[in-house]
């Protein structure tokens, strides 16, 4: 019994069909390939957004206490000028019912 003969178009149907296997496998392989890219960087992403989302805190911390720092040295300042304003105000107040003394030259002495 003789093997039958197959047509040309049969070994170019194999031929198609291992090409297009082929071409499967190597998108297979570049999808794969992007894939595992996308999720690194992904990663390296999210691990940059959890250091910048950290490096926020701690200048949000900071500027708490600076200003802090800064109501504290504005109570201050205020104290500092309300007494003095209490005391000149006081002592030019007692100077107006007093004589005032005759003032020196700056620089001599008596």
């Amino acid at each position: 019994m003789a093997l039958p003969v197959l047509p040309d178009n049969a070994d170019q149907l194999d031929n198609a069909g291992q090409t297009i296997l082929k071409l499967l496998h190597k998108a297979a392989d570049v999808a794969e390939a992007n894939s595992k890219h996308a999720l690194d960087m992904a990663q390296k992403l999210s691990h940059q957004l959890r250091s910048a989302e950290d490096r926020i805190a701690e200048l949000e911390a900071e500027v708490q206490h600076y200003q802090e720092n800064c109501e504290r040295a504005e109570r201050w300042l205020h104290k500092v000028y309300t007494e003095i304003e209490d005391r000149f105000l006081q002592q030019a107040d007692g100077r107006r019912g007093a004589p005032s003394a005759p003032q020196r030259p700056a620089g001599r002495r008596a």
